[in-house]
Parts: structure tokens; C-alpha cells; sequence
């Protein structure tokens, strides 16, 4: 009886192992927002994705800076066209799973901009 209870479980052990190293494979995407501190609203914002046929995408987004500052409505559309990008590729899917900002000053700390990398991925069915 011990004998038969310890092959049992070992026998289940071994199938529960199996079980939870089942490899899961992923399809990714990308979208890359860069986004203007220069002064005075000079500089291009950008979001860059690709399609499906691996064209690129751009979307125009506001500068962080008009003539007279900072423009927190140019900062409010930046988010609605950047969470635009996000709702369309959950609806397709896929689920955020790394955001990766950097930043860029220029040598002068009087312009730059901040660039973010949002990835997205979903399980691939086989």
C-alpha cells in the first residue's frame, strides 16, 4: 500500500511539473512617444508606432512649451492621444508590459526632450 501511495505520488508530482513548464509565447508591440521641452514650443512631439504591414505610424503631439511656459493643455491632449494608442491595442489584445522612459537634455539644460517606450504583448494561441 506505502509503495503504491508513493508511486502515485510521484506519478503526479512528475505530471504537475510538466504542467506548469508549459512554455508561453508572445506576440509584441511597440509604440515610442517623444515628447519637446524646448522653450518657446519650437521643438516636434511625436508618437511613432508601426502597423501591421510595418509602416511607420506618426501621430502629432503637442510641445510641452508655448510662448509663454509650460501648456498643461497641450500636456492633457498628449495623454488622450497617447491613451488612444493604449485602449487600441488592449481592444486588439494585448496587455502593457513594460513602460521604459529616458530623458534628453541638451548641453545647455535649456532644451530636450523625454522619450517612452511602451511595449505591449499577447499570448500567441498555438
Amino acid at each position: 500500500m506505502k509503495k503504491t501511495l508513493l508511486i502515485l505520488a510521484m506519478a503526479f508530482t512528475c505530471a504537475m511539473s510538466k504542467a506548469q513548464t508549459t512554455e508561453v509565447t508572445y506576440e509584441y508591440k511597440v509604440f515610442t512617444t517623444v515628447e519637446s521641452v524646448i522653450p518657446g514650443g519650437l521643438g516636434r512631439s511625436r508618437l511613432i508606432a508601426t502597423d501591421k504591414s510595418s509602416q511607420i505610424v506618426e501621430k502629432d503631439l503637442e510641445n510641452f512649451f508655448s510662448m509663454v511656459g509650460i501648456n498643461f493643455k497641450n500636456i492633457q491632449n498628449n495623454d488622450q492621444v497617447i491613451t488612444s494608442k493604449i485602449n487600441e491595442y488592449a481592444k486588439e489584445g494585448f496587455e502593457l508590459n513594460q513602460v521604459a522612459p529616458g530623458v534628453y537634455s541638451g548641453s545647455d539644460n535649456k532644451a530636450g526632450i523625454y522619450v517612452t517606450r511602451f511595449v505591449f504583448r499577447k499570448p500567441i494561441t498555438k
